[in-house]
């Protein structure tokens, strides 16, 4: 019948516009889309630009080569890339702003301080707490050319500030274009010279005698070592049939602490001496008011004086104990006005007068154990494994406060100090990451990180710029400063 259209027919017309009309909606779509550059070819997708592009179709090029010679900034949408697989050949560097006020402000030292007891004069110590950083802005320089957008467009990956664990072992795939570093150490300023793998287990102390070209070095593995300053080569090894936990100098002898004794050296004269007492290991050492002071396993601190009238068997006299922890002393360190601070397990630290060998008072700063105590002009910082650095100061009454609390993600492990070329004060923090991180002081703006395959457990500094540091793998690493620094007075 004419007018009336059969049922096949019907059916014909729509599924071929069920099949077109997706298509049709594209083309009209892209056309609406591209109607917004008016006139002006599209940037360059992003997504695309990093493989991740979903959109078909995108109102943005997939494509480099028919973008114009002439195009500017102003219709570029720049990103910065993550993906580790981009071209060597179109990586660069992107101009990166500093960050502002951070530099780095004096510590005041405090007014009129009394000999005992820390106590001090009207005005208490301050610490001044860390400036507020701006965040680094990157800014993309402009381009005239297809080549250089596709350069900046994709330069922008910046470099963690963790080690490759890959390339550790020698297996990452990435190359140059890891995200992570392929290095032992970031920062400026200094580098590394030499590596010196003898010791089988950790190096638990670092010693260079003043007047001697040999650096000595203790470690668990029951020996002493001495290195020839000028080779590297161990010249000597001293097997004490004990783990040595700690190793200092002081003039022409040297000390290592080991189970229920100290074991003392003199270079120059070749005498050997056992100093007995202690009960346990031997943790810390240090010498203070011409007194060997050593740290033990029962919680006690034994104190050795030379004698000037030396007996035949030892030139040393046993003077005191000095009772007080509850559990084994981790750390001792020499302040000003002749006070000695001792850190423990039992969480606290104590103040003793090294003229009366008497505890002044305690300190608790830490929810877990003291592991290093560090005296820098008049102030005391101790470290634990509650992953904080407290920075105490005197007060009025002539007790101690904590003034600022550093934290960190990782349990901190030992603190010693430096300054730089610029005579800026470097504190270095060993963590229990396998990291020492380098901070400024007082404001503790990160200055680099060294790595390590185990944690650092001992640091000495060294003339000419030098500073050592012994980790848990029995490597001793030497590293220098690219200008001489200062010796802090301290």
């Amino acid at each position: 019948m004419k007018g009336l259209i059969d049922g096949n027919t019907v059916c014909l017309m729509l599924f071929g516009l069920c099949f077109f009309f997706p298509s049709i909606m594209a083309i009209i779509t892209t056309t609406r889309r591209t109607e917004r550059f008016s006139g002006t070819t599209p940037p360059t997708c992003k997504y695309w630009l990093a493989g991740r592009c979903n959109r078909n179709p995108c109102k943005f090029l997939h494509s480099l080569s028919t973008l114009p010679s002439n195009v500017h900034n102003a219709n570029m949408t720049y990103m910065h890339s993550k993906n580790p697989h981009l071209s060597a050949e179109k990586m660069t560097s992107s101009s990166v702003k500093k960050p502002t006020n951070c530099a780095p402000k004096a510590f005041k030292k405090p007014a009129n301080c009394a000999r005992k007891a820390v106590e001090c004069g009207s005005e208490a110590m301050s610490v001044e707490k860390p400036t507020q950083c701006e965040q680094m802005d990157i800014s993309i320089e402009k381009t005239e050319s297809v080549e250089e957008v596709a350069t900046v467009a994709k330069s922008p990956m910046e470099k963690s500030r963790s080690i490759c664990k890959y390339w550790m072992t020698d297996n990452c795939v990435h190359g140059d274009l890891c995200q992570n570093l392929h290095s032992w150490f970031y920062g400026d300023g200094f580098t590394t010279l030499a590596k010196l793998h003898e010791h089988k287990k950790v190096v638990t102390g670092i010693a260079l005698p003043a007047g001697s070209d040999k650096l000595y070095s203790g470690s668990t593995d029951g020996t002493v070592r001495a290195w020839d300053c000028n080779t590297g080569h161990c010249v000597n090894m001293i097997h004490l049939n004990s783990e040595v936990t700690s190793l200092i100098s002081e003039g022409p002898w040297i000390f290592a602490g080991v189970k229920n004794a100290v074991k003392a050296w003199n270079i120059q004269t070749g005498a050997d001496v056992t100093l007995d007492g202690p009960k346990g290991q031997v943790l810390s050492l240090n010498v203070g008011n011409d007194i060997l002071l050593a740290g033990a396993e029962d919680g006690v601190i034994y104190a050795w004086r030379y004698s000037s009238d030396p007996k035949p068997e030892s030139p040393f006299e046993l003077v005191a104990t000095l009772s007080g922890h509850t559990k084994p002393v981790v750390c001792l360190a020499i302040g000003c006005y002749k006070m000695l601070y001792s850190g423990s397990m039992d969480h606290s630290i104590k103040v003793w007068d090294l003229n009366t060998l008497q505890c002044t008072m305690t300190l608790n700063g830490h929810t877990d154990v003291v592991t290093s105590l560090l005296c820098w002009e008049d102030y005391l910082l101790s470290s634990s494994y509650d992953c904080t650095v407290n920075v105490w100061v005197c007060t009025e009454e002539g007790t101690l406060k904590v003034a600022y609390t550093h934290t960190d993600k990782n349990a901190i492990l030992g603190l010693y100090g430096m300054t730089d070329a610029d005579a800026k004060p470097i504190l270095f923090c060993s963590c229990q990451d396998n990291s020492v991180r380098m901070y400024e002081l007082p404001t503790f703006l990160e200055r680099g990180r060294l790595f390590t395959r185990r944690e650092v457990r001992s640091f000495a500094i060294g003339p000419g710029g030098l500073f050592f540091t012994g980790d848990g793998t029995g490597l001793l690493n030497v590293w220098r400063w690219l200008e001489e620094p200062k010796v802090p007075t301290s």
